[in-house]
């Protein structure tokens, strides 16, 4: 069974045009489908759980460094801990998705000359599931990420992943690596969703195929000192993470390695991240690194609004939407660095810091504390409502937490 891009056929045939193009050597359609398989080979694993799996498969997953049974949830922290499987899906030249088939979680084997690897043909998503009170395990809505995902291909020049093909590998990759999932209250399992260009290509045009891939792994707080400790900021006032009519939108590949340059010179001075200023003004601020951002005065609570150089977090939409219910005022719009400084409070939201109170932001210098440096009453209840909903243990707007059933993976 297969399942078609979203791409209008129009849309497939103007890439594929374009790949045409681009191939200065003259290469038949023939010879490039005969390239047009980058990765490795591999037998699609039947649909069954543990060692069934396993056996279905020629190269053996690889080896974590302790099994799911061995993991100390209470050490457990944000890095990878490597999972038993991951889920994968192609797309060839002419735009069709097949559905996603479960493979032990190891090295991908690509083309030097692959577009992800030249022109950083690729995007990214992060989301989460989570094991409730009551025992099940749900995925925080999915729905909201298969959109953004698909946005996002859209302005990178890839075909997008249906949902139905999104959600339904992000489900068997969680159903498959089950026992990789801490306990309630320790942790969550991280996703890892990955569209990229994997066929090979010379000149500057779309790859002729593409990969869809999603991993995991069990994690814990992001920040050091733990969930809910809170984090000192720095104003960045050089660098800027994004530009009006450029990518900062997008969770694609080539936007996150240019922060590390501020960031890691950030850390080494102290701080636990940077806030990034507008390229235009220099004056109003747009994300951190890595998180949205929001200031609170009185009951009324401002985020910068998005304008095509901020990224639409997931946690971002769920925290406004929660606000509102709870009577804050949500502003989304330009937020000055001096109305920053001015706030009550501070925090910041994305699907791996949840909500962060932020103790402290500097500013040429100048440090301002909030709270006296500890957890502010609207991040706390924003928090609270938050990860009691991810946990089970409050009701959840519809659609917010979609569960996965054990042995998901096996039915299909």
């Amino acid at each position: 069974m297969s399942a078609i891009c979203a791409a209008p056929a129009a849309t497939c045939a103007s890439l594929h045009a374009i790949r045409a193009s681009s191939q200065k050597d003259g290469a038949s359609a023939a010879a490039a489908r005969r390239v047009a398989t980058p990765l490795r080979a591999r037998p699609n694993v039947a649909s069954s759980r543990g060692a069934r799996l396993a056996a279905n498969v020629s190269t053996p997953a690889k080896k974590s460094a302790a099994s799911a049974a061995d993991i100390d949830w209470d050490a457990l922290g944000f890095g990878l801990t490597e999972t038993a499987f991951m889920c994968r899906a192609t797309c060839d030249v002419d735009g069709e998705w097949t559905t996603g088939q479960l493979e032990p979680y190891g090295d991908l084997s690509l083309s030097p000359a692959a577009a992800v690897l030249n022109y950083g043909q690729g995007i990214f998503e992060g989301m989460k599931a989570y094991r409730t009170v009551d025992g099940a395990v749900a995925v925080f809505r999915p729905d909201q990420n298969a959109k953004r995902f698909a946005e996002g291909a859209g302005r990178m020049s890839m075909p997008p992943v249906p949902e139905d093909v999104f959600v339904d590998a992000v489900k068997k990759t969680i159903s498959a690596n089950r026992d990789f999932i801490p306990p309630e209250g320790k942790g969550s399992l991280y996703l890892r969703p990955l569209l990229i260009g994997t066929g090979p290509i010379l000149g500057l045009g779309p790859a002729p195929s593409y990969d869809f891939l999603v991993y995991c792994s069990p994690v814990a707080s992001y920040f050091k000192g733990g969930q809910l400790t809170p984090i000192d900021l720095v104003v960045e006032e050089t660098y800027h993470r994004a530009a009006p009519g450029g990518t900062g939108s997008t969770k694609c590949v080539g936007n996150y390695s240019p922060v590390l340059k501020v960031q890691l010179k950030a850390k080494k001075e102290g701080f636990s991240d940077v806030i990034y200023l507008d390229a235009v003004n220099n004056k109003y601020i747009e994300e951190v690194s890595s998180c949205n951002f929001f200031a609170v005065k009185g009951k009324t609570i401002a985020t910068p609004a998005l304008g095509g150089s901020i990224l639409p977090g997931i946690t971002r939409k769920s925290v406004i939407e929660l606000a509102k219910k709870k009577g804050y005022v949500v502003e989304e719009r330009n937020v000055s660095v001096e109305e920053v400084l001015d706030a009550d409070e501070c925090f910041c939201t994305g699907t791996a810091v949840v909500v962060v109170p932020v103790g402290s932001v500097t500013h040429r210098g100048e440090k301002k504390v909030f709270k006296g440096g500890k957890v502010g009453e609207v991040g706390q209840s924003l928090y609270d409502e938050l990860t009691g909903i991810q946990a089970g243990k409050l009701e959840a707007p519809e659609g917010w937490l979609v569960n996965v059933p054990e042995g998901f993976h096996d039915a299909k």
